[in-house]
Formats: C-alpha cells, sequence, structure tokens
C-alpha cells in the first residue's frame, strides 16, 4: 500500500506533528485534574498474571478518559492511516500506547495483523468496538475475531464522567470537566473458541454488547455512590 497523499507535504506533516503536541499537553493537563472510581480492574491484573493479555473493548465515544486512565501500559490500538488518524497517533503514542495503523475501511486486515503479533509479544490490545465512524454502540466484529484467532480473552469496560462536555459528533464524545470524577466499571472477561463459526463470532458480537450495556449502567451506579474517606481516598483506585 502506497502512503497517503498528505505523507507528501512537508506542511501537512508539520501541522501533524504540532498537533499532536498540543493535543497532548491537552488531554494530559485535563487528565491530572480527574479523580478516579473503579470497579473490576482485577480482572486486568487476572488475565496478565496467567500468562495472557487482555483484548480491551470499549465505545469510541469514550476515548479521551480512556486513554488517560490507561496511559503508560502499552496498550497497542487502531488507529488511521489518514491525516486525522496521524496527529491522533502522535498523541496516544506520547501517553504510552502502541499504533496498528488501519481502519476497518481500510488497512484493516494489516492493523489485525499487527495486533495479533504485538498480542503474542505481550502487549494488550485496545479497541473503539463502534469505531471508526460507527454506527454509535453497534459493536463491530473486530475484537471477537481476534480473540478467537489468539485466545487471549476481549475485556470490557466503560467510563462516564460526573460532569462532561458532550460533543455533537456521530459517537456523542464525552469530554470529562476538569476536577470531575470518572467512573471505570471493568467487566468479567471471556474468550471465543477457536472453532467459533460466524452464528458463534455473532453471538460473541452480541454478547459483548450485552455487557457493554450493563457495564454503563453500572458506571453511572458507580458515580451516585457515597465516597468514603481514609486518609487518601480508598475509594479512588489507581494504577498510577
Amino acid at each position: 500500500m502506497t502512503d497517503s497523499p498528505w505523507r507528501s507535504s512537508a506542511s501537512k506533516r508539520a501541522q501533524a506533528k504540532l498537533l499532536a503536541m498540543a493535543g497532548y499537553r491537552l488531554v494530559a493537563a485535563l487528565g491530572s485534574t480527574l479523580r478516579w472510581r473503579t470497579e473490576g480492574l482485577e480482572h486486568f491484573d487476572a488475565i496478565i498474571r496467567s500468562g495472557r493479555q487482555p483484548i480491551m473493548a470499549f465505545w469510541h465515544g469514550r476515548i479521551l478518559p480512556a486513554a488517560y486512565y490507561f496511559r503508560g501500559r502499552r496498550i497497542v490500538v487502531i488507529t488511521s492511516e489518514n491525516f486525522d488518524g496521524e496527529w491522533i497517533a502522535g498523541i496516544i503514542e506520547r501517553l504510552g500506547y502502541g499504533t496498528a495503523r488501519g481502519s476497518t475501511s481500510r488497512g484493516g486486515g494489516k492493523a489485525l495483523l499487527r495486533l495479533t503479533r504485538d498480542l503474542e509479544a505481550g502487549h494488550p490490545a485496545g479497541f473503539t468496538l463502534d469505531g471508526p465512524r460507527g454506527p454509535s454502540r453497534v459493536a463491530q466484529p473486530g475484537a471477537v475475531w481476534l480473540a478467537k484467532t489468539t485466545g487471549h480473552p476481549v475485556l470490557p469496560f466503560h467510563l462516564e464522567a460526573s460532569r462532561h462536555w458532550t460533543l455533537k459528533s456521530w459517537d456523542r464524545t464525552q469530554i470529562p470537566k476538569p476536577f470531575s470524577t470518572v467512573a471505570i466499571a471493568m467487566g468479567e472477561p471471556f474468550s471465543v473458541a477457536a472453532d467459533a463459526d460466524e452464528a458463534g463470532i455473532e453471538e460473541a458480537r452480541q454478547t459483548l454488547e450485552e455487557r457493554l450495556f450493563a457495564l454503563e449502567t453500572r458506571a453511572a451506579e458507580l458515580l451516585c455512590q457515597p465516597i468514603h474517606h481514609k486518609g487518601h481516598d480508598g475509594a479512588d483506585q489507581t494504577w498510577d
């Protein structure tokens, strides 16, 4: 595959680098003000201890708080090969992620092959299930296919902010407001049989969707729970 046309433009390449640097600084500054309530993080740790890697699955509209919270853990994610994908990749790489370039519409096979290799090399994978362009909150089968092919489990999670802006985008992107609380509800992982046929893959895809809908409800419930202070707030768990 040849490079995208914009890559031949020095000004476009410079613009992508500037956008990536500015975007990283904004995300880092906002993220440093957030508080976190978490449930289910032990599932991530249990997968790692078992010698496998999680295939992390969530909705595209929660990409900003997810990118900040799970930073620095060598998670590999798919980013598109167009101009927007370039500067977005620059942001998440600065946050400690790896990138597999491609999308469901172009370069998807190459990106999934890269993720397969990265999983076997000991890196978790991350999927925005309804990305890159929707429809919103409809899971695409990529994460399920990857779990079937590699034997690594799918790990669904959802994030919800107590105070936020909602963009008028196809995915209704949620941007937490400074000093808000973000709840993370992580569900139990599940595997996909290596011999799963088309019907089995569709059943697993539907299961993943249903679990994410339930995790949306659970994350909202976490935000409503009172915080019990003892020393540094024990209800707010992080991996930092």
